[in-house]
This record gives structure tokens, C-alpha cells and sequence, in this order.
């Protein structure tokens, strides 16, 4: 039995980190929401008893290091089954852009062996044991549109998000979550108003949704990396309504209700950066 499940990117509709918690993560209010720029796992159920992860991407571990096998792993050993999985990672998505490459990943991997091995999981129990992986996983257990709170393990879904098309700019360099995180100061960035971001999402209200987009990484990332700004600048300089980092970078997202202007900053920005990309919300 072969099983194929799609992975979706997300971008970051507004992001404010509170302060940072005693168990060292930081408090978060954040709205997500998912596009159609997606890798593919494709799941193959084995009658040895192992784990094989393959991928398109020759620089990315195969091995415990990687999310896909760590969710495998964990589902093998929750359910005590002794059958293996063959998962085939077909990678469209950026590596460490802020699009939440190898979260989405790992919450394929999570749905896709839950229905491989009928386990019954609900997507409930799957976000939590995902968000022994990674913080962003639990979110993209569910996909569409939500808040998320806490370190990530709090997600609540709300309407989708007006429905645009969204141009991503991924500027040549990675960024590190953990160092960002790391030189944030709770005190001097810029909060958001993210409850304001979510109010105006439920009325399906775009042009109050833009105004109160935000994302407090801007100022850690971007005075490392410049070439964010630039790129900012360039895609309002085009025509996009709003153009925001995706999580702690280094992703610029910028959103265009019309095709005719999304089309125009698609091509300003091409020749700017390698890789780029224009996709539609998903519903």
C-alpha cells in the first residue's frame, strides 16, 4: 500500500513573542496560515522492522537528525509496531526559510503513518505528540488559518484568512530559530497586536488584516540581515499590499489581491533573488 500526504508551507501573519518562560521557551501569540507551495511524502509500509527516509535534497540527514524519521519513531514506539515505513520526502519548500519546511514535514509524516498503520490518532493527539519534535508542529497538524499560543502547543482554528495570492522571497543564507531567539530582547522589540490581526481575519475584513500584521523577529533578523528590508522595500515598491519576514526568517512574504499586480512583483523580484515563488492562500 502506497500513501502520498501533502506537506504545506506557512507564513507567519503576525508573530509577538511576550517574554520568555521559566522552562526557557518564549510565550508566543502568533496567527498562521497555510499556502500552496508543498513537499510531498510518499508512504510505503515495509514488513521489516526499520525506518528509511529518502529525499530529494542531498544535503539534508536521513537519519534520527531528520523530523520525518523522529515522527516515524515516535509512532513506532507509542503503538509498539514492529512493521517498517519507507517515506520518500519530494522537498519544494525552502530549508530553514522561516515557511516551516520540516515542521510541515513532520506533521505529514504524523497524518500519513496514522492512516498507514490505522492507528486512529486524532489530529489532537497527533499535535501533541508532534510538539515533541518541534514548537510549530502542532500548528501544522491542522493547517488553515489559526492562532497559536504558548511554545506552540496551543492552536486554535479561525476562519481562513482573505483569500490572495502571496509572492515568497528567499534571500540566499539560513537562518538559525534558536540563535534568534537566543539575542531577542522582550523588552525593546516591537509587540503586535495579534488579538486586532485575529478579530479582523473572523470579519474576512483584507484591508484592516494588513494593517495589523506584524512579526517582532523583523527587528532581530533583520539587523543581521539587511537584504530582508531590501526586499521589503522592493515588493511594496512593486505593488504589494503588505510585505512581511515569515517567522524568524529569513522569508519575506508580500500579498496581492489582484493576479495582474502579484504577477509584477513576481517579476521585480525575480532577478533580485534565486528563489521565488507565487502561490495562492489554501481554504
Amino acid at each position: 500500500m502506497e500513501l502520498i500526504e501533502k506537506a504545506p508551507a506557512k507564513i507567519n501573519l503576525g508573530l509577538d513573542v511576550l517574554y520568555k518562560r521559566p522552562d526557557g521557551y518564549h510565550e508566543l501569540e502568533m496567527v498562521m496560515s497555510s499556502v500552496d507551495l508543498a513537499d510531498h511524502l510518499i508512504f510505503e509500509e515495509l514488513p521489516e522492522d526499520q525506518i528509511i527516509v529518502e529525499t530529494n535534497k542531498a544535503f539534508l540527514p536521513v537519519d534520527q537528525r531528520n523530523n520525518v524519521y523522529q515522527a516515524a519513531l515516535l509512532l513506532k514506539n507509542k503503538f509498539k509496531i514492529k512493521k517498517g515505513v519507507k517515506i520518500v520526502v519530494q522537498k519544494n519548500i525552502p530549508v530553514a526559510a522561516g515557511l516551516g519546511g520540516g515542521s510541515t514535514d513532520c506533521a505529514a509524516a504524523l497524518r500519513g503513518i496514522n492512516q498507514l498503520w490505522d492507528l486512529g490518532c486524532s489530529l489532537e493527539e497527533l499535535a501533541e505528540i508532534g510538539l515533541e519534535v518541534g514548537t510549530d508542529v502542532p500548528y501544522c497538524v491542522y493547517g488553515n488559518t489559526a492562532f497559536i499560543g504558548g511554545k506552540g502547543e496551543k492552536v486554535k482554528l479561525i476562519p481562513s484568512m482573505p483569500q490572495c495570492w502571496v509572492i515568497l522571497v528567499k534571500p540566499r543564507m539560513s537562518v538559525s530559530t534558536r540563535t534568534v531567539f537566543r539575542d531577542l530582547d522582550t523588552q525593546t522589540i516591537q509587540h503586535q497586536d495579534v488579538a486586532g490581526l485575529v478579530e479582523a481575519i473572523k470579519q474576512q475584513d483584507y484591508q484592516r488584516m494588513i494593517q495589523k500584521m506584524g512579526n517582532s523577529l523583523e527587528d532581530v533578523t533583520g539587523k543581521r540581515h539587511p537584504v530582508i528590508h531590501q526586499i521589503k522595500e522592493r515588493m511594496i515598491k512593486y505593488g504589494a499590499d503588505v510585505a512581511l519576514m515569515s517567522g524568524s526568517g529569513p522569508t519575506v512574504f508580500g500579498l496581492c489581491q489582484h493576479y495582474s499586480r502579484a504577477q509584477r512583483v513576481y517579476n521585480g523580484l525575480k532577478g533580485f533573488c534565486d528563489e521565488v515563488y507565487l502561490v495562492r492562500t489554501l481554504r
